[in-house]
């Protein structure tokens, strides 16, 4: 059996990608990728002469059984996204899972990552961060996904298109309206472009064009302050409790849900109490 390669590959600028990559992509048998006109102008660009496979979520089922029986005959391949790491909000899990159930040895090419360049450059925090990748598209559940998320001390990454970007703002603004966020566009490019403000202001810069909405886009929002002390709850009742948060600018939903987690109770304990149910 031969190996399976999980190769980073450049974001945006063509010189990000290591030597090893380049080295791998030009003696592997077979190159899977998610969008094969992406990946033949990486290949040019590098003189790399390995066939190209389809390989994205549309026909990975079928796909995955193909790649696992050509690996045991013994043939090389690469697994590559159209921009970045491989799985990474990107196709490959299956292949992964897989491959190892069949004892295929498994290589990681370690490349760009658009999440952790865009945080880097941020200036919100990154000792502790948490990958969302992309959220769901339909409003109350992406509220509901935040809503959850922005009440931890972590620095939240997520990713986002053009058209949806202003959106997932606005919907951030709703939740907490004072929260620090970064946006990144055209990460490694010409027209690179990362900014860190509060919410308003960021939507501000979209609506004057300041930030085009242009390119694909990565959001940072930064974590909740972590409380010190937790006594100064213990003389409200569960009612003055959640009323406290919702004053705070926090939907009704989202301040139960944060009662019960200060004070360890259940959801629906502190629901059932404050509904006076």
């Amino acid at each position: 059996m031969s190996i399976l390669y999980l190769v980073g590959t450049p974001i945006g600028n063509l010189a990000d990608i290591t030597y090893r990559a380049v080295d791998i992509l030009r003696t592997v048998d077979m190159i899977a990728c998610e969008d094969t006109r992406v990946t033949k102008k990486l290949c040019a660009h590098y003189e790399i002469q390995a066939p190209l496979k389809s390989y994205h979520d549309h026909n990975k089922t079928q796909q995955t059984e193909y790649l696992i029986e050509q690996l045991q005959q013994g043939v090389s391949i690469a697994l590559v996204s159209d921009a970045g790491l491989p799985l990474i909000s990107d196709p490959g899990y299956e292949l992964v899972v897989a491959a190892r159930e069949q004892q295929i040895q498994v290589e990681t090419i370690p490349g760009p990552n658009a999440g952790l360049t865009a945080l880097m450059a941020s200036g919100l925090p990154s000792f502790t961060y948490t990958f969302l990748g992309f959220l769901p598209r339909k409003e109350k559940q992406k509220q509901a996904c935040l809503e959850q998320r922005m009440y931890e001390n972590s620095t939240l990454i997520i990713y986002e298109s053009p058209h949806r970007v202003k959106d997932t703002l606005k919907t951030i603004q709703k939740i907490d309206d004072k929260r620090k966020v970064s946006v990144g566009r055209e990460l490694t490019k010409k027209f690179e472009q990362i900014v860190t403000n509060y919410v308003d202001v960021i939507l501000s810069q979209f609506d004057d064009a300041s930030i085009p909405t242009k390119g694909e886009f990565v959001i940072l929002i930064q974590g909740a302050e972590k409380a010190e002390d937790t006594a100064w709850f213990e003389d409200m009742t569960i009612q003055e409790h959640v009323t406290y948060h919702i004053n705070e600018n926090m939907k009704p939903k989202a301040a139960i849900k944060r009662v019960a987690e200060l004070r360890h109770m259940k959801t629906n304990e502190v629901y059932d109490i404050y509904h006076n149910v």
